[in-house]
């Protein structure tokens, strides 16, 4: 993502985990864990929306940590169609808040990754919660807390909007629009990358 973006290496149950890292310029605010989409459709850490998700979490005062899932970049391992994959991204988050202190945690994901911090989530108690184009016809997410960033392109043509409609109905969950974006958010990273910075500020 720039520069300063550091490798390293966690121990999960299928091996060790790539993760990029990106840290504030000023004092840390908490950690946020952002997990990409979808690895056999060439999901990786690198993803441009993953990477927009990153910088504005470290605008914020975050720590940014993408880890690869299972198979990809230097993560051991193999795709395990979502099961072990939260696994892995449960075991950042253990070494995450054992290893540092970080006074708040948030959790981000975008596509496939999104459905899997949204069911993070229940299991990990986060301040924040940012699903982007969230893969709800790929995998079941379960009801989130009420302050999570919901955010869809309005021609994404991967997951219908009107899927997320019927996610979020139930809950009465607001889903914030990106005017003109498909899934990966082409030509609407900042409109994006502001949302996410309103959220966050």
């Amino acid at each position: 993502m720039r520069a300063s973006t550091r490798r390293e290496f966690i121990a999960g149950p299928a091996g060790r985990i790539e993760c990029a890292v990106d840290g504030p310029q000023g004092a840390q605010r908490g950690t946020a864990v952002i997990a990409h989409p979808h690895p056999l459709y060439g999901g990786s850490l690198d993803n441009k929306v993953v990477q927009t998700l990153a910088r504005a979490f470290v605008e914020h005062g975050y720590e940014a940590w993408r880890p690869n899932m299972r198979g990809v970049g230097e993560t051991e391992g193999k795709h395990d169609e979502g099961r072990g994959e939260l696994e892995d991204l449960a075991a950042v988050v253990a070494r995450l808040t054992t290893t540092r202190t970080p006074a708040r945690l948030a959790l981000a994901g975008f596509s496939f990754g999104a459905a899997l911090a949204g069911q993070l989530s229940k299991r990990v108690p986060c301040e924040k919660l940012v699903l982007v184009g969230l893969g709800i016809t790929r995998l079941p997410v379960p009801n989130v807390q009420a302050n999570t960033l919901l955010i869809h392109g309005e021609v994404d043509e991967t997951v219908p909007l009107s899927a997320v409609l019927d996610w979020a109905r139930p809950q009465e969950l607001p889903v914030v629009l990106i005017p003109g974006a498909d899934h990966f958010f082409n030509r609407k990273l900042p409109p994006l990358r502001s949302v996410v910075s309103d959220y966050l500020r």
